[in-house]
């Protein structure tokens, strides 16, 4: 039964809001819906009715449609659901549902084929492939028996899925009998459920109508869809299901990739048109390209193509290396473009007081996701100049009410990368670059200096930490994953302790506890008694931390994570680093020159740190932390007699035994240097699955490429 939600104050009608009060609330209502979710979703022990919780709300998206500007990604409403974590039965997969390696050039094609050649050491004979559209959807595992469907998984973590029978029956697509004749006593057919793009509009259209916020993308929409509690909701959502593949099998209908292809179509399943059989790597490669020429005209999301052995008896001599087949790749498209038009630009300040340009476009889809927003760079890259004072654009500036060209590539942040001068409105106005910081404080802009003493093309705030868009970045950062890892401290709840103004500097975290007989956080709609425990138990679990979390948790210019290990493993303690940065601070000059004998520590890091402890403010917000944590543990110094010693090394593709910053950091223990990009001063590259440009580049300059395991095994002899 339902907990009895607390009396709520008389609210302010959302038309008469004003902006500073709408984004108190939207950050509250934010917290509150959240935790509603997650006892609705997760716990399975919901605190509000249904009536309540849909007045939240449609409160909530009142006021993103009347501040748009306060919907992020992070936002309720752009989420489809909670983390199904708990909601559905959880299924072991018979036979694993692997992940496949990606090509990006078609050197890899050629290189996928060469090793396929060697391995099954038939050089004089043809072999055919099976060349599909990788359709950008939701994997899933549907098991008959005796014909009959009996279960429906998702791919989960490959190993293990979830149980969404329920709702995989009400798809039009996907047969509840098998038909046809040979049909083995066990089956898994496996394959992607999609929504086409018609259906997406049609969906988020009924979505504004009902007044709800619309969906990101088609692939969310899916997987939201299937994810769904109650099945009448995933039946009314326009799902579909392409058949591909197949796990257990208690025998096999056919000998090959393409005869089960058509083997599915006879049982009841609907295949991918497109799907065709090629007797060589060039068809494969022809195949590709005639398929990206064609992919806008697809009424569905693919993101590039992929290739198997066609012969079964082949793919089962080929096996699998780590968690990805041998016999089977993924080629994927190039980043993807789209024209559309920008409507304003608008500065965000950054933890440092870089003030970030950022585009703000009508809509487009690029690469499967709605893009709405686009880094503009500096003032610079708005006037059509590059980074070393020569013409971008052939000198084409951006101007608000143009048509730009946008480019998205896997995650990066899209952005423009051409200005269609041709579509170029008579009203469309250039942009002037603001000499006074957005804040309240209306501080100066300084273009930076570079190293030789020149004007840069980024601008920032002169008003450091007074600025209060640089202290709420600096606080995001200090309880971010690599620095302090506050869990349950995320940026929804740290800006609106900021807001209320209980959290202004890092020691104020941790004084939230002897405040809260004062502040009553549990008090809060969407915080609870256990909820407020466990964040002061979270909080108090990082009053000990490593030296170099510490250095990097202060925020300092230039200062990242790779900085913040050389001053923790050059200075050993926070004291001995504290007395040499006050000593900078005061330009002493042995104090310097030590500093800049470091490995990886220069000019501009040390006028950083000296310009940080030279004002007192920095000094008391330092002072005040230290004071509220328990230990600053020694830095650990790295081997000087392990194999790699003095060694770079890259890691690439993905790892299977640990992650990559557990391998660099085991690497840099080790003595090694952990790069970011490959060289002819490399030592080793460490390559596994969808290694891509690294591992080309590795080889053009002769480099030794490495797998995990014989990695492991290199460090550990």
């Amino acid at each position: 039964m339902a907990r009895a939600a607390k009396q709520a104050k008389p609210l302010t009608d959302v038309v008469k809001l004003t902006r500073a009060q709408a984004k108190v609330e939207h950050m509250r209502l934010a917290l509150e819906v959240e935790a509603h979710d997650r006892r609705y979703y997760q716990e399975d022990a919901p605190s509000v009715s249904d009536a309540e919780y849909d007045a939240l709300r449609q409160r909530f998206n009142a006021i993103e449609q009347r501040f748009p500007e306060l919907v992020s990604t992070e936002s309720p409403s752009q989420k489809i659901g909670a983390a199904p974590s708990g909601r559905f039965r959880k299924v072991r997969h018979a036979v694993p549902m692997l992940s496949l390696d990606n090509a990006f050039v078609e050197q890899d094609v050629r290189d996928f084929a060469d090793r396929i050649v060697r391995f099954l050491k038939l050089p004089d004979e043809q072999i055919d492939f099976s060349a599909e559209p990788k359709i950008d959807g939701l994997s899933m595992s549907l098991r008959y028996e005796g014909g009959e469907l009996v279960t429906a998984a998702t791919r989960g973590d490959g190993a293990e899925g979830e149980d969404v029978t329920a709702n995989i029956r009400t798809l039009d697509d996907v047969p509840q009998k098998l038909k046809g004749r040979n049909i083995p006593e066990v089956c898994e057919v496996r394959g992607e459920v999609y929504m086409t793009k018609q259906a997406f509009l049609a969906l988020n259209r009924k979505q504004v109508e009902a007044s709800e916020a619309p969906f990101a993308n088609p692939r969310n929409s899916a997987a939201g869809s299937l994810r769904q509690k109650d099945p009448a909701i995933t039946a009314s959502r326009p799902l579909g299901f392409f058949a591909y593949a197949w796990g257990e099998m208690s025998a096999m209908p056919e000998e090959t990739q393409s005869g089960m292809i058509h083997w599915f179509e006879r049982c009841g399943f609907k295949t991918n048109p497109l799907t065709k059989l090629c007797h060589s790597v060039e068809q494969l490669i022809a195949f590709h390209r005639k398929i990206e020429e064609s992919r806008a005209g697809l009424d569905y999301d693919i993101d590039g193509v992929v290739y198997k052995v066609d012969r079964i008896d082949w793919q089962e001599r080929l096996g699998f290396v780590s968690r990805t087949p041998r016999w089977a790749i993924a080629h994927k498209f190039p980043a993807e473009r789209a024209m559309t038009v920008l409507r304003d630009i608008e500065i965000q300040v950054g933890r440092t007081g870089t003030l970030a340009p950022v585009g703000k476009l009508e809509p487009v889809g690029v690469g499967g996701v709605i893009v709405q927003n686009v880094t503009l760079h500096n003032e610079d890259y708005i006037k059509g100049v590059g980074g070393d004072g020569e013409p971008i654009r052939e000198g084409r500036d951006i101007r608000i009410g143009d048509t730009v060209v946008i480019q998205r590539a896997g995650d990066v942040i899209p952005q423009v990368v051409d200005v269609v001068i041709d579509k170029r409105p008579k009203s469309a106005r250039e942009f002037h670059f603001p000499k006074k910081c957005p804040c309240p404080l209306h501080t100066d802009v300084v273009r930076e200096e570079t190293a030789m003493g020149e004007e840069g093309s980024r601008a920032r705030c002169t008003g450091e930490f007074a600025c209060p868009f640089q202290k709420i970045e600096h606080l995001k950062l200090f309880v971010s994953r690599r620095a302090f890892d506050i869990d349950g401290l995320g940026e929804k709840q740290l800006q609106f302790f900021f807001d209320e103004g209980w959290v202004k500097e890092p020691a104020d975290i941790f004084t939230l506890q002897k405040r809260n007989s004062r502040l009553k956080l549990e008090e809060i709609e969407g915080y609870g008694d256990t909820s407020v425990r466990n964040l002061f138990a979270a909080i108090d679990s990082r009053r000990r931390i490593a030296l170099e979390r510490f250095i990097y948790a202060l925020g300092m210019r230039h200062v990242g994570e790779t900085t913040a290990l050389a001053l923790a493993r050059g200075y050993g303690s926070w004291d001995a680093f504290h007395e040499a940065c006050l000593k900078v601070a005061r330009k002493d000059e042995e104090a310097i020159a030590e500093m800049d004998a470091l490995d990886q520590i220069g000019d501009t890091v040390i006028q950083s740190i000296a310009a940080y402890f030279g004002e007192s403010h920095n000094r008391g917000i330092v002072d005040r932390l230290v004071k509220e944590i328990d230990a600053i543990v020694d830095a650990e110094k790295p081997k000087s007699n392990s194999k790699v010693a003095g060694k770079t090394v890259v890691f690439t593709g993905t790892l299977e035994k640990m992650t990559r910053d557990e391998a660099k950091a085991t690497a840099e223990r080790l003595g090694a240097k952990a790069a970011g990009s490959v060289s002819k001063k490399t030592d080793y590259v460490v390559a596994g699955p969808g290694a891509g440009s690294k591992l080309a580049e590795a080889r053009k300059h002769g480099v030794t490429v490495l797998t995990e395991d014989e990695w492991l095994a290199l460090i550990e002899e």
